[in-house]
């Protein structure tokens, strides 16, 4: 099988058993969802939408974050680890969105990215699921499972992105994004990982 192959049996396969992709994190604006992913880094989803409703309670819009002070935000955010640069971030980067954007999200990745705390794969996140626009975002379930596929050499997650916009339709990057991620955690693990009973690395 070539990689183009591959790329096409892991479409097929991811199909099949994630036909449906809501997005993980619970938001209900694009600032919310640029805040939860920026919560998500070395932390599970889980905890983060544990964590974002009592600080959405405070302040779900930048004036409202902008007006806490960062220890009360680091305090309510603790559970989701690093904290204090997290916090710093939050109400940095919330000032900004008030003062030079008029309290709105930029839709552009370069904008997002000069954002405090929001590197690459956070504004990707943002600019294809907040604003439907064809981006590849990839965390460590695409990166791992990208390379076990055989559809990256997997050296580092901007080559890996670079690879799989290659390999599959602009059309479909964002539902991809979502998939792998679904698949990569029932059945792709890091631990634990079974070959057999993963449904594509046994017949890859």
């Amino acid at each position: 099988m070539n990689k183009k192959q591959r790329a096409a049996f892991v479409q097929k396969t991811l199909n099949h058993y994630f036909p449906k992709t809501p997005i993980p994190l619970k938001h209900t604006s694009a600032y919310t969802l640029l805040i939860a992913v920026l919560l998500s880094a070395r932390c599970t989803d889980k905890r983060v939408n544990e964590i974002t409703p009592k600080l959405f309670a405070k302040a779900s819009t930048p004036k409202a974050m902008a007006a806490l002070p960062v220890q009360t935000i680091q305090a309510i955010i603790k559970p989701c680890g690093l904290s204090p640069t997290k916090a710093k971030n939050i109400k940095k980067l919330s000032e900004i969105l008030l003062e030079d954007y008029g309290s709105q999200v930029p839709k552009e990745l370069e904008e997002l990215e000069k954002l405090p705390g929001v590197g690459h794969k956070t504004a990707s996140v943002v600019v294809a699921q907040a604003f439907k626009q064809p981006a590849f975002p990839v965390d460590t379930h695409i990166h791992r499972c990208a390379k076990r596929w055989g559809l990256s050499s997997g050296k580092n997650v901007k080559q890996t992105e670079k690879d799989l916009k290659a390999l599959f339709p602009k059309k479909s990057w964002r539902k991809l994004h979502l998939q792998i991620i679904y698949f990569g955690r029932a059945f792709c693990m890091a631990r634990a990982h079974k070959v057999s009973e993963c449904p594509i690395c046994s017949q890859l």
